[in-house]
């Protein structure tokens, strides 16, 4: 019944695009409605209530699109993105484990909690793979590469060479798992 009524060229298409988009559940969103003239400006409504919340500037925010919205760049739905992230990923490895060969080497280590890195190498398996100062000075040329976030330059300005490390300590693994000899990071 509803193809034939969003086929039917006897209905105004605009009709037909507004019945379309609500059950496909979009809704306008900035940059469309920019495009055809019914508001001023393309950003993102959610980043600058996220921002004026933190007292940032309002300026040059991301265009309010739906690849936008639907993920962590949008600093306004970046929570709820990330706990639908984090609730996926806990989904998958709650199902992949008893599913899990007998024979396998490969074990899941942070099933029952996530865990970030520092707390990882507390962890007697961990160190006889690789001592903490090991592992720090095998990532720092790494660790250098990745960007510095906006709240936290102060702390870096402090302290550059600590910054990096305690970044790398800091960061907490969508999964760990570990066999005989080597530790698979999903990040």
């Amino acid at each position: 019944m509803l193809g034939k009524y969003l086929s039917d060229k006897r209905i105004p298409w605009q009709r037909r695009r507004r019945l379309g988009m609500a059950v496909a559940g979009n809704t306008p969103i900035a940059s469309f409605l920019t495009k055809i003239g019914k508001m001023q400006s393309a950003g993102c409504w959610l980043c600058r209530i996220a921002r004026e919340a933190r007292g940032e500037s309002t300026d040059g925010l991301a265009y309010e699109t739906h690849g936008h919205i639907n993920s962590a760049g949008c600093k306004g739905k970046a929570t709820t993105a990330t706990a639908a992230h984090h609730s996926i990923w806990r989904h998958l490895y709650d199902s992949m484990h008893p599913a899990q060969k007998p024979k396998s080497k490969l074990k899941f280590v942070t099933l029952d909690k996530e865990s970030n890195m520092s707390t990882l190498w507390r962890r007697e398996e961990f160190l006889r793979i690789s001592s903490k100062e090991e592992l720090v000075e095998k990532t720092q040329d790494i660790e250098v590469t990745i960007p510095v976030k906006t709240g936290q330059e102060t702390w870096y300005n402090l302290d550059p060479g600590s910054f990096f490390v305690n970044c790398f300590w800091g960061r907490r693994l969508d999964g760990v798992n570990q066999s005989e000899d080597r530790i698979y990071f999903t990040i």
